[in-house]
């Protein structure tokens, strides 16, 4: 007997979705950071054994959107609703319950099977904790509630167990030898992202996006050109720093990583593009990959 099926994982932003979706992946597959709305995507990451292939997805944080990335990036979250063997919906011990509402009663229409995993447990205690378990027991009564601190990989190795469990009778959808749905390209921009997210602050972050032009490999080195798009001219000057020292920082850095990730040399060229008002453009969403379909 062979189980297979898709585990979606949903929840507001900032309460570890994307630290959990490492954990159970066992590798660096989508960006963590503690900044809100670090996803945009929704990003596959496949773990398989002989018996079984659980096809982990992570998706954005539901949020009430500002722009068209933004109702991009919700239409990511509300399609994992369509297409999960077992949903996980993800909070923590300080998120209100109520919060995005309309998205919950989706949820709780649903017939698969939910697990409401209640994260950063080791932020509360456990009268707190009782009291969360109730409230959430309310809102979301057909859904089993695990806490689980994803960070510090507790209750990971229940939840895969119980995720097991319920696998539904499948072939695999995917070769057992692979580990995601996105391509290289992807990584390398996600990579770089990470970065600006670390080194930036206040809107630099949200309103980049990066666009790998060149992607060569070799036995023994990649060749990346990247290009990091912005909105407005006084942001490319920020990104770039006073005779190039920030955007040589974000580059070593990225350097680093990407050789950790793909186990090769990397040569980076980075260069800084201001593209107005891309978050709002349909064509350069499209451009961008923002596409749920």
């Amino acid at each position: 007997m062979h189980k297979a099926g898709f585990v979606n994982i949903v929840g507001n932003p900032n309460v570890g979705k994307s630290t959990l979706m490492n954990q159970l992946v066992g590798e660096k597959i989508s960006i963590a950071t503690f900044k809100a709305q670090t996803t945009r995507h929704r990003i596959m990451g496949i773990v398989n054994t002989p018996e079984t292939q659980i096809v982990f997805s992570d998706t954005p944080g539901v949020l009430k959107p500002n722009y068209k990335m933004q109702e991009m990036m919700l239409a990511f979250s509300e399609s994992a609703l369509a297409d999960a063997d077992i949903l996980l919906y993800v909070t923590d011990v300080v998120e209100n319950p109520e919060k995005n509402i309309e998205f919950l009663n989706k949820v709780k229409t649903m017939t698969i099977p939910v697990i409401l995993l209640i994260n950063k447990i080791d932020e509360s205690d456990q009268q707190h904790l009782g009291d969360i378990v109730e409230k959430w027991h309310a809102l979301l009564p057909n859904a089993e509630i695990l806490p689980i601190s994803a960070q510090n990989k507790f209750g990971i190795d229940i939840l895969m167990k119980r995720i097991v469990e319920l696998l539904p009778e499948s072939p695999a959808y995917f070769d057992k030898d692979q580990l995601t749905d996105k391509p290289s390209k992807f990584f390398v921009s996600e990579i770089i992202r990470e970065k600006i997210l670390r080194y930036y602050d206040k809107e630099i972050p949200y309103s980049v996006e990066v666009l790998v032009e060149q992607f060569r490999e070799s036995e023994n080195l990649i060749r990346i050109n990247a290009v990091i798009y912005v909105e407005r001219d006084s942001q490319k000057g920020i990104i770039i720093g006073h005779q190039g020292t920030a955007l040589k920082r974000v580059s070593s850095e990225a350097r680093k990583s990407l050789e950790t990730f793909f186990g090769k040399k990397i040569f980076l060229e980075m260069f800084v593009k201001v593209d107005k008002d891309w978050r709002n453009s349909q064509k350069e969403l499209d451009h961008f990959g923002y596409n749920p379909r």
